[in-house]
């Protein structure tokens, strides 16, 4: 987008104009079928880069951005887990949310091994990786802990193994959600992954569709989100994985000058998430670079509210 849209926009965002037939935060709030949560990841060059936000006071940013529910992520606590344990860290957490009167709904788990690996010591030690945030997510009232599916490029391999490591993890997280986001890899093929949520077929083993991380392969040397040589159909991939839907990641990237996202259409996402009926938070995951990690929030929620009736 050109920088004179951008400032138009951005502009109509912070006097409160309505872009687009969109409607303000407000006219919204008791009309709109799903909840709309924040996601940490969306504040995540705030908290890793700028270090302007410490990823403690999360709850207190998300009331101050109008929210009533978030979802953490847990390689944002790196830092603070080499000050203090998990435990401190979770009493922190309780007593932030309690203050802001902010509900818990789950915790994005990475770098805890590979779930899917072809060595059954990998996935024993991957499980036992994840107990912890497992437990840290009961304390917090958190109904899922979000996990990968790495370790396996072998499609067919990688569907048995996750298997193995999903079941093992379900059966040990009881009452606590296992839910799988598609997060690159065989993870971001919707058949697949659906193929292995019914072969687990566990009451507390689930998905976590992204509307935008279908990239099966990614471009060499690219870390752009939108930058891939394989990607799966994302919108059937969301038809593939929202009859698991346990949570629901609504990414986004970059808007027009209309507030429309310009690499995902926005309402046919979100007609997908009517047609099956889900009632759960959509969790606002903003990964953009041109316009700041706040007014990308902004932006998102007010196209959520646009076509969330």
């Amino acid at each position: 987008m050109k920088r004179r849209q951008f400032n138009k926009l951005i502009s109509s965002v912070s006097s409160g104009i309505v872009i687009s037939n969109a409607y303000s935060c407000s006219d919204l709030k008791q009309t709109n079928k799903n909840g709309i949560s924040l996601a940490q990841w969306s504040l995540n060059k705030m908290i890793k880069n700028e270090k302007t936000l410490n990823p403690i006071n999360f709850a207190q940013k998300a009331k101050e951005l109008g929210f009533s529910a978030i979802e953490y992520v847990s390689t944002l606590y790196s830092r603070e887990l080499e000050k203090m344990t998990i435990s401190e860290l979770t009493k922190n957490l309780i007593s932030n949310s309690k203050d802001y009167n902010i509900k818990n709904l789950l915790i994005m788990v990475d770098q805890e091994g590979d779930l899917s690996s072809s060595y059954s010591n990998e996935i024993l030690q991957s499980v036992d990786k994840h107990k912890k945030w497992i437990e840290m997510a009961n304390e917090l009232g958190c109904h899922s802990v979000r996990v990968n599916l790495n370790g396996e490029d072998d499609i067919e391999k990688w569907k048995d193994n996750s298997i193995v490591g999903l079941t093992k993890l379900c059966e040990f997280a009881n009452n606590i959600n296992i839910i799988v986001e598609n997060h690159g890899g065989n993870s971001s093929n919707g058949k697949a992954l659906a193929e292995v949520m019914r072969n687990v077929n566990l009451k507390n083993c689930g998905t976590l569709p992204d509307f935008g991380n279908f990239c099966i392969k990614r471009k060499k040397s690219s870390y752009s989100p939108i930058e891939c040589d394989i990607e799966y159909d994302k919108y059937q991939g969301m038809r593939d994985l929202m009859p698991y839907a346990k949570a629901v990641s609504a990414k986004s990237y970059d808007f027009d000058e209309f507030g429309e996202e310009t690499t995902i259409d926005y309402k046919k996402m979100m007609d997908i998430v009517k047609e099956f009926n889900y009632t759960g938070f959509l969790g606002i995951e903003y990964e953009g670079n041109i316009i700041s990690e706040i007014e990308g929030i902004k932006l998102t929620k007010k196209l959520i509210q646009k076509y969330n009736y």
